[in-house]
């Protein structure tokens, strides 16, 4: 969160080092949060409960700095959305997000991360659109040691992910992670076909899939959020992956995703290698914007 840091947080957490906290400081703290893509609507909801909270204890310098980092941590703090505890494996993923965003790069540092922790998986190209796209897929799988289930380019998607998952059964795997097509959410036929390979999975097992990941490209901004909404609409999103976190001085999308839609943030990208992935952490992220 460096950059996110030096480039908007640092300068808002030092407006509370003034020894008046008035209304200049309220609309710089403003100006600041929004700057950092927090957004309009969060900007307004935290310096809102900063001042209510400010004015009723009599609060001045630090602590009004205090509170705002527990007013970012409380918009964090989403409870994981309706996955059952111990899903029958195997447990079935399907990662969706638009082109360019890191969707195929993530998976793989998923499955890596799942695999050192002793788990069975496999990777299914359902992006059957582009051909670089399962060569990609290919090449991650060789890199993390993970099997790869592909068709060939221009191959039903429904097909390849039944097919993957009637293999998953045979094999024993744990965890199935359905790459999908990069698409621009406001593609209706798009968006149509992502529905479809959902079903699919569905009919191998009603819960499935268990997880639904949407992969945001950190340095999109408020883009990011418009991404949330059409792909939690059609798909019933239940987790973000940031990807290239460590690439933007904008880290503050994080808030405005959790307190508009209400997604949690599973899982963040912090670098180019298999390993540069972390669980999401709201208090290490706070602390890391405010340090």
């Amino acid at each position: 969160m460096k950059r996110s840091r030096e480039t908007w947080f640092s300068r808002a957490m030092r407006l509370f080092d003034r020894t008046t906290i008035d209304d200049e400081v309220w609309d710089e703290l403003e100006e600041l949060l929004i700057g950092a893509d927090v957004g309009m609507n969060t900007a307004e909801k935290l310096i809102k409960a900063l001042r209510e909270k400010a004015g009723r204890e009599k609060l001045n310098g630090s602590l009004v700095r205090d509170a705002l980092e527990a007013e970012m941590l409380d918009i964090l703090n989403i409870a994981p959305q309706g996955e059952p505890a111990a899903p029958e494996p195997p447990r079935v993923s399907l990662f969706v997000g638009v082109n360019g965003g890191g969707k195929t790069t993530s998976i793989a540092k998923y499955a890596h991360r799942l695999q050192k922790d002793g788990r069975r998986v496999l990777m299914v190209a359902a992006d059957t659109f582009r051909a670089a796209a399962i060569d990609q897929l290919k090449k991650w799988g060789e890199r993390a040691r993970v099997e790869v289930i592909a068709h060939q380019p221009g191959a039903d998607p429904g097909a390849v992910v039944y097919d993957a998952l009637q293999a998953a059964r045979h094999r024993q795997v744990e965890e199935v992670i359905i790459d999908t097509a990069g698409r621009l959410h406001t593609k209706y036929n798009l968006m149509e076909e992502l529905k479809k390979i959902k079903r699919v999975a569905a009919k191998m097992d009603d819960a499935a899939p268990h997880e639904v990941i949407l992969v945001i490209d950190a340095t999109t901004g408020q883009n990011g959020l418009t991404q949330a909404r059409y792909f939690t609409g059609a798909v019933g999103v239940t987790g973000i992956f940031l990807a290239k976190l460590d690439g933007t001085a904008r880290g503050g999308i994080v808030l405005a995703i959790c307190d508009e839609m209400r997604i949690p943030i599973k899982y963040v990208g912090t670098g180019e290698k298999l390993e540069d992935m972390a669980e999401f952490d709201a208090g290490a992220f706070v602390e890391a914007l405010c340090a």
